[in-house]
């Protein structure tokens, strides 16, 4: 591990740290019902869309400063995503956790918490925000942390996807048990994205996985692309988050509209 991958999880580890010297889960309050993603993922079939909340990152800088993260569930709800990913992370993401509270409120789709997550602590304070489903990155784990993680995501009522890069860290997730997989076109520690590679990748994991391509999707051909390759779902972030109408481009992605 290395590059930015490294700097992200160091600094998820000092964010943890500090929340538990804070006493953040007592503070917070009753977990709301979750809702199912992977099941939403079913339901919408082959191609369905995981639209994300992102405020900036760290290839684009700051993507939308001034973001109505409200307004935007709406129009994701509308456009017809199966579901929402919210990047929770402040440094480089310009996210927070105030953010995914506010989405959950505002949309009953479910929603994904998209972070850098490394430590139990900080799977329950997903649960306890109302997170229904975290992410779970392989480059940031040792399989047996990997194995604990999952482990306990299940006894929370979460769902976790599990994101890999490359076939070593595909066995990885599988050893460990994961049934809804990610492919990042998206190298972490380079920040460049591999289109062609992560088909490739995508079109290995089993097809008892939950099958999700995340990063390099634009356009309803790219969706179709995935789908070929066996995605049953495409995780769209930068697309959506830099279009002039995100609802017309959700709409467009989904097939709903030409």
């Amino acid at each position: 591990m290395n590059g930015f991958l490294q700097q992200a999880v160091a600094e998820a580890e000092r964010r943890v740290a500090q929340w538990r010297q804070e006493g953040l889960l007592e503070k917070l309050p009753a977990r709301p019902t979750a809702r199912d993603f992977v099941a939403a993922l079913r339901r919408h079939g082959p191609g369905a869309v995981i639209a994300e909340i992102k405020r900036a990152s760290p290839s684009r800088g700051v993507i939308c400063s001034d973001c109505d993260v409200v307004r935007r569930a709406t129009h994701y709800e509308q456009g017809g995503a199966a579901a929402i990913s919210v990047l929770t992370e402040s440094r480089w993401f310009g996210g927070s956790l105030e953010d995914l509270t506010t989405v959950r409120a505002a949309t009953t789709l479910p929603v994904l918490r998209k972070d850098f997550v490394v430590d139990e602590y900080d799977l329950r304070v997903t649960a306890g925000i109302g997170g229904d489903a975290v992410l779970l990155i392989v480059a940031g784990l040792t399989q047996p942390r990997l194995t604990e993680l999952l482990a306990i995501t299940r006894e929370l009522g979460l769902q976790a996807l599990v994101e890999t890069h490359s076939a070593d860290e595909l066995q990885v997730a599988l050893d460990a048990g994961a049934e809804l997989v990610g492919v990042n076109a998206r190298n972490l520690r380079t920040l460049e994205v591999d289109g062609t590679g992560a088909l490739e990748l995508l079109s290995r994991v089993p097809a008892s996985c939950l099958r999700v391509l995340e990063s390099g999707v634009r356009a309803r051909a790219d969706v179709e692309a995935a789908i070929a390759a066996g995605a049953d779902a495409v995780l769209v972030g930068e697309a959506l988050m830099q279009a002039a109408d995100p609802l017309a481009r959700l709409r467009e992605l989904t097939g709903a509209s030409p």
